[in-house]
């Protein structure tokens, strides 16, 4: 047999058939993971308290029981991505159990993903990807503008099931990457007495920060329509506007994955409004940022290999949604720079995302 060019053996040709069937099935992965977030499969086996077999899951399904085999199918998927794990029970039995990734699809639990999970495999976020080779062919900014005739902002604005998913996400999201915050990077936060959460939905990080610290005047801009009927309390406030027009003056700005949404030219506009927020360096004034940086490196092989995955893959969502990006350190820098400010420090704490201080 005469191999195609650049393929040196019989080995090397299986692999690269191989390679290729595995990518184009990865839907599965995320699909079969949805199914068991609406299916509450991690909630069953939490709730049973020890490993269940497959005769006792699938009897605590809401399923059609003919289906029980493919209960088994799904799961061998599952287990393959880690999500779940086999134990053994007794000699002639072996029982499902959950994994640190499971534990996270636990609904009513404050870092619960399931939001997330659900969201990013609806169609609404899936079908632009459908059509990336024809959207490179158009004047549209972005595959869901031309699938959705409008923004993803301006969909979510008007869509409340959107909106809903969006901000149900985001803080869960935000639930996790708070504590871990105040749990290891408290001091970036001491001597502030104010601070605006711009873009912070919901409130969910702002009133974590508030509640760690009393004397700490929190704030959050947000859309009008995200933060309608929203209360705050003592020290934590809502504000209507829009990060565009101005920021409400503060002695830090806070900005957990926002810029990522948005191209350069956008992203120093929001900044310099920032800086015009703030007060000097020297009166403690600064920018502090939650978002990806791409090239930062890892302690761990391992990790750096499903950071650098879950970089990429967030880079085309952000191309295929919202016109943003995500960016390297030496991107970060030539937008501080462009919008004035003069320094910058990065601490790596917070898993394939960072934190970012910036001052003016």
């Amino acid at each position: 047999m005469e191999l195609p060019n650049g393929i040196e053996s019989t080995q090397e040709l299986l692999d690269a058939q191989a390679h290729i069937m595995s990518h184009t099935m990865h839907f599965i992965n995320s699909m079969s993971l949805k199914c068991a977030v609406q299916l509450r499969i991690p909630d069953i086996i939490h709730k049973h308290q020890k490993p269940m077999t497959l005769s006792e899951l699938t009897d605590a399904l809401p399923i059609n029981k003919s289906k029980s085999d493919c209960v088994e199918r799904v799961m061998r998927v599952l287990i393959n991505s880690r999500f779940f794990t086999k134990i053994k029970i007794s000699e002639d039995k072996e029982g499902y159990w959950l994994t640190p990734s499971s534990h996270l699809l636990l609904t009513d639990k404050p870092f619960s993903m399931t939001s997330l999970v659900i969201a990013y495999g609806d169609p609404i976020f899936t079908d632009p990807f459908h059509h990336i080779s024809e959207w490179f062919e158009t004047k549209d900014p972005t595959p869901f503008v031309m699938i959705h005739g409008r923004t993803f902002w301006e969909q979510a604005g008007e869509d409340l099931r959107l909106n809903r998913f969006f901000n149900e996400s985001m803080a869960s999201d935000t639930w996790l990457v708070s504590s871990v915050i105040l749990k290891d990077c408290r001091h970036v936060f001491v001597g502030l007495k104010s601070m605006v959460d711009v873009g912070g939905g919901t409130g969910t990080m702002a009133k974590a920060i508030a509640d760690a610290f009393p004397g700490l005047k929190c704030s959050v801009l947000e859309l009008p329509h995200v933060v309608a009927g929203l209360v705050g309390t003592q020290n934590l406030t809502f504000i209507a506007g829009d990060m565009f027009d101005s920021i409400p003056p503060a002695d830090a700005v806070f900005m957990k994955w926002i810029l990522h949404d948005w191209p350069d030219e956008e992203c120093v506009k929001i900044l310099k409004n920032c800086k015009e927020a703030i007060p000097c360096k020297d009166n403690g004034g600064k920018l502090i940022i939650i978002d990806i940086v791409m090239d930062k490196p890892r302690d761990h092989e391992k990790e750096n290999n499903a950071f650098m995955e879950t970089h990429i893959l967030y880079d085309v969502l952000m191309m295929g949604l919202t016109s943003g990006r995500e960016r390297t350190e030496e991107d970060w820098a030539k937008l501080f720079h462009e919008a004035g400010f003069t320094s910058y420090k990065i601490t790596n704490v917070l898993g394939f995302r960072s934190l970012i201080e910036v001052f003016p």
